[in-house]
C-alpha cells in the first residue's frame, strides 16, 4: 500500500511522534535522554525547526515544532533518529532500528488546538500515571512552558505567546491553563490527525489565499 502523503507547511506548527518497535522501549536509562535532548536541539537548529513542546516517554516521543522549510521536520527526524540509534546500539551491542517505522505528524491549524497540543504532549506523564503533576516529570519541556526553567532551544509558538504580555504572566497562564486537561474530543481529533497525518483544526487563510497542502493539490484534508 502506498504511503499517505503527510500535511506539512512551511511555517505551521506539526505535531510529531514516534514510537519504539513494538511499542517497546526506546529509552533505557537517564543518558539516553539528555543525548536524545541533546541531538533534538541541535538538529532542530541545523534544519531550520523552531520546537514548542516535547515529552520523552519510556517507549515514544511527543514534539510541537514548526518546520522553516518543506523538509525540515523529515531531516530533522531522520538524522536525529539515526544518531540515536546508533548511539544506543553500540553501548546495548544491539543491532537493527528502535522505532516502528517513520514518525507520524499532523499539522495544527488553530491556535486553539496549539494550545491543546502543548498540553496534550506535556500532560502526557500524568494520563499514563507516570507522575501526579508535569512538572515532576523530568523529560518533557513542561517545566521551561510553566516555570522559570530556562531553555533557550525552546521557541514560544504565538499561541503561547498570546496567553501574556510577558513572560512570567505567561507561564502563569500556562500552569492556569494545565490545571486542566483539554477536552477529550480534542485529544482524540489530535490521536487520529496524527495517526493519518492530516491536519487538525479549522483551516486558516494565509496571506489572502486559502489554506493549502500545496500549491498544486489544493485544499488540505483537516479535522475541524
Amino acid at each position: 500500500m502506498p504511503r499517505v502523503a503527510r500535511s506539512i507547511l512551511p511555517d505551521y506548527p506539526l505535531h510529531v511522534v514516534q514510537r519504539g518497535i513494538s511499542r517497546a522501549d526506546c529509552f533505557f536509562q537517564d543518558s539516553d535522554y539528555l543525548s536524545y535532548l541533546r541531538d533534538l536541539r541541535a538538529f532542530s537548529e541545523r534544519f531550520g525547526c523552531s520546537l514548542h513542546a516535547y515529552c520523552l516517554m519510556t517507549n515514544h516521543v511527543h514534539l510541537l515544532l514548526t518546520p522553516h522549510a518543506q523538509d525540515a521536520c523529515a531531516r530533522l527526524m531522520k538524522q536525529l533518529g539515526q544518531c540515536y540509534v546508533q548511539r544506543i546500539n553500540r553501548r546495548l551491542e544491539r543491532t537493527g532500528t528502535l522505532w516502528e517505522g517513520r514518525f507520524r505528524s499532523c499539522l495544527v491549524a488553530s491556535d486553539n488546538y496549539v494550545l491543546a497540543c502543548y498540553r496534550y504532549i506535556e500532560l502526557n506523564p500524568v494520563r499514563a500515571g507516570m507522575v501526579t503533576h508535569p512538572e515532576k516529570y523530568r523529560w518533557s519541556s513542561y517545566s521551561a512552558n510553566a516555570s522559570d526553567l530556562d531553555d533557550r532551544h525552546l521557541s514560544a509558538h504565538p499561541a503561547y505567546q498570546a496567553l501574556a504580555s510577558d513572560s512570567v504572566e505567561r507561564r502563569r497562564a500556562y500552569r492556569v491553563l494545565c490545571e486542566q486537561a483539554p477536552p477529550a474530543s480534542d485529544l482524540e481529533d489530535i490521536r487520529k490527525a496524527t495517526r493519518i497525518g492530516c491536519t487538525v483544526g479549522k483551516p486558516r487563510r494565509r496571506r489572502g489565499r486559502p489554506f493549502l497542502l500545496d500549491e498544486k493539490n489544493g485544499v488540505c484534508p483537516h479535522l475541524s
